[in-house]
């Protein structure tokens, strides 16, 4: 995760429940979209969730469960999706389960996936 990223879920970590209320809120203003439907289906249970279409998922993170023998050659992979250093990348190459990618989309997903592997990384799409 970049440090951007990392430093923006620790200021929302100290919102109060109103707060992130509110702030869902305004996000929904802005964006247009609103975050009640989700929320709805999942609170209603079995008969709510029948009655829902199931929407496709559009959001996908790439994880990382086995850099190979080519270690290297996945570190300089993930070093081109990301902005990591060489000592981040490093690590999260050796980190079984790291999240090389989060919340993209399903091609950008793909394309990480095919330069991982062919890298020689196992690599899972969630």
């Amino acid at each position: 995760m970049s440090d951007k990223l990392a430093k923006l879920v620790e200021e929302l970590s100290t919102l109060s429940v109103l707060e992130a209320a509110d702030l869902v809120k305004m996000l929904e203003e802005k964006w247009g979209v609103s975050a009640a439907a989700p929320v709805a289906m999942m609170a209603g249970g079995g008969v709510a969730a029948a009655a829902e279409p199931v929407e496709e998922k559009t959001e996908f993170d790439v994880v990382i469960k086995d850099a190979g023998a080519k270690k290297i050659d996945v570190i300089k992979v993930i070093r081109q999706l990301t902005s990591l250093g060489l000592g981040e990348a490093k690590t999260l190459a050796e980190t079984a389960g790291g999240k090389v990618l989060t919340a993209v989309g399903k091609d950008a997903a793909a394309d990480a996936k095919k330069k991982l592997e062919e890298a020689g990384a196992v690599i899972v799409v969630e």
